[in-house]
């Protein structure tokens, strides 16, 4: 995903956090339905106004607002949790493995 993809992923969770429909956030900030649905896939991005009046009618913050640490994709997710894993000691991997294998058991 790149950055526009992102922004727009995690603009689309935080206005069902909230309850909104694409039309009520739309016009919360003052812009167009259409616009929004093209910022929330990622096809544009949001003007600085725009930007400031997101955050207002959200009620969050710039870091909240970019914070896609969750959005990672399932490849992105592994190489990260390899690196973890690599850097743990013997005690604690078999913590982490436990823990893996009575979650993944069905």
């Amino acid at each position: 995903m790149n950055i526009k993809q992102k922004l727009g992923a995690r603009i689309k969770e935080l206005r069902k956090q909230n309850g909104f429909s694409q039309e009520r956030l739309a016009e919360m900030i003052d812009i167009s339905q259409n616009s929004l649905s093209k910022i929330e896939i990622g096809e544009n991005f949001l003007s600085a106004d725009t930007l400031e009046k997101l955050l207002q009618a959200l009620n969050i913050n710039v870091q909240q607002l970019f914070d896609f640490e969750h959005l990672k994709n399932n490849k992105e997710l592994l190489n990260d949790i390899y690196e973890y894993l690599n850097n743990l000691d013997n005690d604690k991997l078999v913590i982490v493995y436990k823990i893996i294998q009575s979650i993944a058991k069905p």
